[in-house]
């Protein structure tokens, strides 16, 4: 039986300093999240570093990450998505500042 149905560009937010957090579903076992920045990007210094596997995809927009093991960031677009095993420290290093860029993202509960 569906209990939830919604779609991810309904009331986006406008452009705000910080990137907007929505969880769209959340279970014992998973968390699914809506994303959304207009050119935010990490703290020079800082780096998330989770207990739980993320996987995460850009929907719109443009954005570029940095991971701790890879010499060269990873570029993401529409479509684009990378698995980030626990402890697999990263950070977002750009998104575009002209459109929002909305991302879908699944964490390990």
């Amino acid at each position: 039986m569906i209990r939830q149905v919604g779609n991810l560009f309904a009331d986006l937010p406008r452009p705000t300093p910080d990137e907007h957090l929505d969880d769209l579903v959340r279970t014992p076992g998973f968390r699914v999240e809506r994303i959304v920045s207009h050119g935010q990007a990490s703290p020079e210094d800082f780096w998330y570093d989770q207990e739980t596997a993320e996987w995460v995809m850009v929907v719109q927009g443009r954005a570029r990450l940095e991971i701790e093991e890879r010499p060269v960031p990873v570029e993401l677009g529409p479509g684009d998505w990378v698995f980030l095993p626990a402890r697999c420290r990263h950070r977002v290093a750009w998104t575009d500042p002209d459109r929002a860029t909305v991302w879908l993202a699944v964490h390990e509960s």
